[in-house]
C-alpha cells in the first residue's frame, strides 16, 4: 500500500508541476505577443510628440516632448496641413462605399441562398476564383478602365470620390456575398415557407422577416468594409491626383515622400488622429463583431 501510495503522490505532484509549468509558458507567451503587439504603437506615439520631427535619435520617451505635431494639424497652417480634408475625404469615402456594399451585397447574397436560377453555382464558383487573385495584378486595368469612364462620364473618372467608390464597390463584393450568404443558409427555411403561406411576397419575407435577423453579419460587414476602405492607400494613390480629393493615407504620404525633408512627427501625429474612427468603432462593436463571425460560421 505504501509504494501504490508513493507512486500515487508522485503522479500527483508531476502533473501539478506539469500544469504550473504549462500555465507559466503560456504567460510567458502572452507577454511576448503584447509587447510585440504594442510596442510599435508605442514608438509611434513617442515620435508624434517630439517636436523635432526625426527619427534619427528617436528614443521611446522623447526629449522636450509636447503637443506641437498634433496642435499644427489641427489649427496652424492648414494650407500646409489639410489633414481635417483628408480625415472628412476617407470618412466620405469609406462611409458611402460600406452603405453601397452592404445594400447591393445583401440583395446579391438573398438571391444566391434562397432563390434557385440558372447558373447560381457557377456565378458562386467564378466570385470565388476571381477573389484569389489579388487586386493589385490589376491596378493598370482598373487605371485604364476608370480613365476610359472618365471620358465619358467625367463625375466617374480619375481624381474622383465617385470613381474610387466604384472601384471599392467591385472589389469587396465577392468575399462579402460569401459570408452573407454562409450567414443566410444558417436561417430556417421555415421562415420564409410559412411567410409565402400567409401570402408574403419575396421583398416582404427579405425586408421584413430575414433583415432584422440578419444585422450581426451586417454589422461585422460594415465595419470589415468600412476599414478596409478607410486604410487602403494603393489604389486611392493611384486614382487620385490632386490634394484636395486625397484621402487621409494619401495624404500623410506627402510628409514622407522627400528625400531631404521627411517630418516623422506630424506623419506619426496624423497616423494617431487618423486611428482614433477605427479604435472608437471596434471599441463599440467589438462583441457584435464577434458573434456575427461566429454565428455565420457553422451551418446548421
Amino acid at each position: 500500500m505504501s509504494s501504490i501510495t508513493a507512486t500515487y503522490q508522485r503522479l500527483s505532484s508531476s502533473k501539478s508541476f506539469m500544469k504550473r509549468f504549462s500555465i507559466v509558458v503560456r504567460l510567458i507567451i502572452a507577454v511576448i505577443l503584447i509587447v510585440f503587439a504594442v510596442f510599435p504603437v508605442l514608438w509611434i506615439l513617442s515620435a508624434s510628440l517630439d517636436p523635432t520631427g526625426s527619427l534619427g535619435q528617436q528614443t521611446l520617451i522623447p526629449r522636450n516632448a509636447s503637443l506641437k505635431n498634433f496642435y499644427d494639424y489641427w489649427w496652424v497652417n492648414p494650407e500646409l496641413y489639410p489633414f481635417r480634408t483628408w480625415w472628412w475625404n476617407s470618412i466620405k469615402v469609406a462611409a458611402i462605399s460600406t452603405v453601397l456594399s452592404i445594400s447591393i451585397t445583401t440583395m446579391a447574397a438573398y438571391a444566391f441562398s434562397r432563390l434557385r436560377f440558372a447558373g447560381r453555382v457557377t456565378m458562386l464558383k467564378g466570385i470565388l476564383l476571381i477573389q484569389v487573385f489579388p487586386n493589385l495584378l490589376a491596378l493598370v486595368s482598373i487605371y485604364l478602365l476608370i480613365q476610359q469612364v472618365g471620358d465619358i462620364i467625367p463625375g466617374l473618372g480619375l481624381n474622383t470620390h465617385a470613381g474610387l467608390i466604384l472601384v471599392y464597390l467591385g472589389g469587396s463584393m465577392g468575399m462579402n456575398i460569401w459570408l452573407m450568404k454562409g450567414f443566410l443558409d444558417t436561417i430556417p427555411r421555415a421562415i420564409d415557407e410559412s411567410a409565402m403561406v400567409d401570402g408574403a411576397t419575396n421583398f416582404q419575407i427579405f425586408t421584413q422577416l430575414l433583415l432584422p435577423l440578419l444585422r450581426p453579419i451586417l454589422v461585422v460587414i460594415g465595419i470589415l468594409s468600412f476599414i478596409g476602405t478607410y486604410g487602403d492607400f494603393v489604389l486611392a494613390r493611384v486614382l487620385l491626383k490632386s490634394t484636395d480629393q486625397f484621402t487621409l493615407m494619401v495624404g500623410l504620404q506627402i510628409f514622407t515622400a522627400g528625400q531631404f525633408s521627411k517630418n516623422w512627427g506630424a506623419f506619426s501625429a496624423g497616423a494617431l488622429l487618423g486611428a482614433l474612427p477605427i479604435m472608437v468603432i471596434y471599441l463599440a462593436l467589438q462583441d457584435q463583431i464577434a458573434g456575427g463571425l461566429t454565428q455565420g460560421a457553422v451551418k446548421e
